[in-house]
C-alpha cells in the first residue's frame, strides 16, 4: 500500500489499516500462532512450544523492511515471514522453534492471513453502504411527494417524486449490501490443506487439526482445501464490483441534478471542500467525484481477480500473486466510493423549488402522457397519443404553453375542458404510485435493521 497524498480523499483510513505491511504480517502471524495451539490441542506438537510461538507473534518484533526484502528475493511473502518467526522462537526456545509451521504451507498462511484481513476490512465497506442507505431513507420519507422531472436519455420524461428517485437509491444500495454481506460470509473460511491439499505431513490428524485451527481463528472448515479453487473470493470480488457500481450510479444522478444549470440538489457546504484553486465561486461535488472514481476502478479490478481464477491442478502459477494487490486493492476502492457517497448523501441540500421550475420549463410538455392518457377513453390509445404528440409540436413551433394549445384544439375539448387540462398538465396528479413504491422500500429498510 502506498502513501500518496490523495490516499484519505480515495480510500478508506480504517481500510488502509488492514492491508498494511504490519497488518498483512500480523495476520500470517496470527495463524502461525493459532496453528500452534491448534496442533498442541490435538496432540501433533508439545505443549511447550506454544506459548514461546505466541510470544514471538507480534508483528513490531520484526524488522518489516527486512521481510518484504526476503519476499523481492524468494517470491513468497511466507517464507521470510516463517524464517524470521522461527530464529525469534528460536531465540527463546530452540526446542519450541522446530515446530513453527508444521504441517502448513505458505499459501494456507497467506490466504488465511487474507481471510482474516477481510474480516476486519469489508465490514468497513458494509458500514459506509448503510449510512449512505440511511440517508437515502431520510431523503425518501421528506420528499415523498415532490415532484420533479423524470429523465430518460437525459432527456425530460414524465414526473417522478424525489422521494421515489431516493428510494431508487436506497433499494439499490440495501440489495447490494446484502449480497455483499453473503459473499463476504461464504469467504469467512479456513485455507488448511499443506503442500497440495491432502495434509498428508499431519497423518490421520489433519482434519482435526483443520477444525481446531478453524475454531481458532472464528472461520469454518471447508469440506476441501481451496488452493487452487478462487470461487468464493471471485464471488466476494463480484459483490463488491456490483456495490461500487451501484453506488457510481446514484453519484451520477447527484452529479447531474448539482449542474448549474439544473440545480436541483448539492452537496453540504463546508468550509474548503469542493472549492476550486482559481475560480472562488465553484462548489464541486467531491463526494460524487470520488464514488464515480471508485466505480471507474472497479471493474479493472474485479477483472483481474476473474481472470486469475484458471489456477493450474493443485496450485497456480501466477493467478494467486494477481490477487495479492487485486484483492486489498478493491475493498479499499468500494471503502472508499461509499464512504464518498455517504458523505455526499449526508445532508445533502434539496432545492423543491428548482425541482418545479424544471419540470415545468417545457410548458407542460413533461406531462403529455397524462393529457394523451386522459383522451385514450374517448379516442383510443393511438389517436389520442398522435392528437397530443400534434398538439406538442405546436407548442414547441409557437413557444406557447401546452395547455393553451390542447384546450383551443377542437379534437380534445369535447372531452376534456381546461379544468381537466390543467389537472393532467399538474405535476403533483401524476406520480402514479411512487408513494406505494417508497413505502415498500422504506418498510423493507426498517424491517431488515438500520
Amino acid at each position: 500500500m502506498t502513501d500518496r497524498i490523495h490516499d484519505r480523499l480515495l480510500g478508506d483510513a480504517r481500510v488502509d489499516a488492514c492491508f498494511a505491511g504490519r497488518a498483512q504480517l500480523q495476520a500470517m502471524l496470527d495463524v502461525e500462532v493459532a496453528l500452534a495451539e491448534a496442533e498442541a490441542a490435538v496432540g501433533v506438537v508439545p505443549a511447550s512450544c506454544v506459548q514461546p510461538i505466541r510470544t514471538a507473534g507480534r508483528a513490531e518484533l520484526y524488522d518489516l523492511a527486512a521481510i518484504a526484502e526476503g519476499v523481492a528475493h524468494g517470491g513468497i511473502p511466507a517464507v521470510p515471514v516463517v524464517r524470521h518467526l522461527t530464529a525469534q522462537v528460536a531465540s527463546a526456545d530452540p526446542d519450541a522453534a522446530r515446530y513453527v509451521h508444521w504441517g502448513a504451507t505458505s499459501q494456507d498462511i497467506m490466504d488465511t492471513g487474507l481471510v482474516l484481513q477481510l474480516r476486519e476490512a469489508v465490514p468497513v465497506v458494509c458500514d459506509h453502504l448503510q449510512r449512505a442507505s440511511c440517508a437515502a431513507a431520510d431523503l425518501a420519507r421528506r420528499y415523498a411527494d415532490t415532484p420533479m422531472a423524470g429523465r430518460t436519455w437525459l432527456q425530460q420524461a414524465t414526473p417522478v417524486s424525489f422521494g421515489l428517485k431516493a428510494a431508487g437509491w436506497l433499494d439499490a444500495l440495501q440489495r447490494v449490501r446484502v449480497r455483499l454481506l453473503g459473499a463476504f460470509e461464504d469467504a469467512r473460511v479456513l485455507q488448511f490443506g499443506g503442500a497440495t491439499g491432502t495434509l498428508a505431513s499431519l497423518g490421520s490428524t489433519g482434519p482435526a487439526v483443520a477444525d481446531a485451527l478453524a475454531a481458532r481463528l472464528g472461520l469454518r472448515t471447508p469440506d476441501t482445501p481451496w488452493h487452487a479453487h478462487r470461487d468464493r473470493l471471485a464471488d466476494l470480488a463480484c459483490a463488491l464490483g456490483v456495490a461500487v457500481g451501484t453506488v457510481g450510479k446514484v453519484a451520477t444522478d447527484l452529479g447531474l441534478m448539482a449542474q448549474t444549470e439544473v440545480g436541483e440538489a448539492w452537496e453540504r457546504p463546508a468550509e474548503g471542500r469542493g472549492g476550486s484553486s482559481t475560480m472562488p465561486h465553484k462548489r464541486n461535488p467531491v463526494g460524487a467525484s470520488v464514488a464515480l472514481a471508485a466505480a471507474a476502478r472497479a471493474p479493472a479490478l474485479v477483472a483481474t481477480v476473474l481472470g486469475a481464477m484458471t489456477h493450474e491442478h493443485e496450485r497456480g502459477l501466477g493467478g494467486w500473486q494477481a490477487e495479492w494487490d487485486a484483492v486489498p486493492d478493491l475493498v479499499r476502492t468500494a471503502a472508499g466510493g461509499a464512504k464518498g457517497l455517504g458523505d455526499a448523501l449526508d445532508g445533502l441540500v434539496v432545492d423543491p423549488d428548482r425541482m418545479r421550475t424544471n419540470a415545468e420549463m417545457t410548458g407542460g410538455l413533461v406531462l403529455a402522457e397524462a393529457a394523451a392518457m386522459a383522451l385514450a377513453p374517448a379516442l383510443g390509445k393511438a389517436e389520442a397519443h398522435s392528437c397530443v404528440e400534434a398538439a406538442c409540436r405546436r407548442a414547441r413551433d409557437e413557444a406557447r404553453p401546452l395547455a393553451d394549445v390542447l384546450a383551443s384544439d377542437p379534437i380534445v375539448t369535447p372531452h376534456l375542458d381546461r379544468a381537466a387540462i390543467t389537472r393532467c398538465l399538474t405535476p403533483e396528479h401524476y406520480l402514479g404510485s411512487a408513494r406505494v413504491f417508497i413505502q415498500r422500500v422504506l418498510a423493507r429498510f426498517d424491517e431488515q435493521g438500520q
